[in-house]
């Protein structure tokens, strides 16, 4: 589609029009010209109000179901879900049935999601149906699209089995992604261990079980080498170690929820299970190291952790309930109540650059991979707000400050 987005403001450190109002046109799904004011003739023309435009975001953590629980979410609404969220890539989970654990699945859920604007990225499971017992066919899954491997919210128990597969993917400059929960710490937890938990009479989660993995994880990888990507933590603790094996010069990287970021566990009044995830979101103590985690750069990248769930799975007794909440619509909205604008963009395009080696900015003759965003709208998400076919979102009611048009990627062009 050739087209000229009009008025927009470039969102872009890397782009010589960064913070510049002006016209971009867009001719074979390359950005051709960019100019106070362009006049083209048989092209599209678009313009929206207080429109503000930055390089595609990806979200680095996404399940929809299928393979195997479209009844949850289908890669084909999912997709469309993600681009009139603004991201104009995700990192797609193993949690599948059959599980994403070889070379077939990986080109099996490629193949469905051909031709949309949003382009899904594979993750490959890390072992076998993320059993934690043999590693996975990676270097096939890797060849056939797989852009980093791991088992979705399972720990590895074997640490030798990990050391094998930091040593082992480094032949083929793979990342491991490694999810930290001790499940015997855990327990029958279910929220974050505290004051509101010891108040609801449900069973905590303490830090303690995030921290003692990662802290495992991470000597594992000063041992071995390799790169590895540490998903959602959620303690103050977390942010120390990941911000001194930084130091030390390891090559690790780590994302925050938006919900654990956003919320604290005084929302949990009345034991509604769309607040039950994984990790908990835990007090306003870890919220706010999480937030100057962010601020530092500690924290590479936000990941909505968008987990579609169906009713049957969240509407019981708090215990029984399954985890995950879905985010994609609401990330950009929530994110900004807390964050300043120019952070809220880094933080949601930085999966591209760690994942994708892809740092591609608004300048002419580069890929037109854009979002499109309104900064200041200030409003409410509600069940109508809801794209995604399962209706489990963490965010509902919340004030909202930023609202998202769109994508354009792949040569496509998506509005709500």
């Amino acid at each position: 589609m050739n087209i000229v987005i009009k008025n927009a403001t470039i969102v872009d450190s890397s782009s010589e029009f960064n913070q510049k109002k002006v016209d971009i046109k867009i001719e074979n799904g390359i950005i051709s010209e960019i100019a106070s004011e362009i006049n083209a003739t048989d092209f599209k023309i678009l313009s929206l109000e207080n429109l503000h435009v930055s390089s595609g975001w990806m979200d680095s953590s996404v399940s929809f179901g299928e393979p195997g629980f479209e009844d949850r979410e289908t890669i084909a609404n999912g997709l469309t879900v993600a681009a009139k969220s603004g991201f104009t890539h995700i990192a797609y989970q193993p949690n599948t049935s059959p599980v994403i654990d070889n070379q077939s699945i990986v080109s099996f859920v490629k193949t469905k999601a051909t031709n949309y604007a949003t382009t899904l990225h594979p993750i490959g499971a890390f072992t076998k149906n993320q059993e934690g017992t043999d590693l996975a066919e990676m270097y096939d899954m890797q060849n056939a699209g797989a852009v980093a491997f791991g088992d979705y919210k399972k720990s590895t128990a074997n640490a030798n089995l990990l050391k094998i597969g930091l040593q082992y993917t480094q032949d083929f400059n793979a990342t491991v992604i490694a999810f930290c929960n001790d499940s015997l710490i855990k327990g029958k937890g279910v929220v974050h261990e505290g004051i509101k938990s010891t108040l609801l009479g449900l069973k905590g989660i303490p830090p303690l079980a995030e921290e003692i993995v990662l802290a495992r994880n991470l000597f594992l990888l000063e041992y071995t080498g390799g790169k590895m990507h540490v998903p959602t933590i959620s303690t103050a603790k977390s942010v120390e170690m990941i911000k001194e094996a930084k130091a030390k010069g390891l090559n690790v990287t780590c994302s925050v929820a938006v919900h654990n970021l956003v919320l604290t566990d005084a929302i949990l009044t009345d034991f509604d299970t769309r607040f039950k995830v994984n990790p908990p979101i835990r007090d306003d103590f870890h919220q706010q190291s999480l937030i100057n985690g962010i601020l530092d750069g500690t924290i590479d990248m936000i990941t909505s952790d968008h987990c579609a769930m169906d009713i049957e799975h969240k509407k019981m007794e708090f215990d029984m309930a399954k985890d995950g909440t879905i985010g994609l619509e609401s990330a950009f909205g929530a994110l900004l109540e807390i964050l300043p604008l120019n952070v809220v963009i880094e933080k949601l395009q930085a999966a591209k650059s760690i994942f994708l080696n892809n740092s591609n900015g608004i300048n002419v003759g580069s890929t037109a991979d854009l979002t499109l965003f309104d900064p200041s709208k200030e409003w409410t998400f509600t069940k109508n707000d809801i794209l995604s076919k399962s209706k489990n979102s963490a965010f509902l009611n919340h004030k909202m400050k930023g609202f998202v048009y769109g994508i354009y990627n792949n040569g496509k062009l998506i509005i709500k």
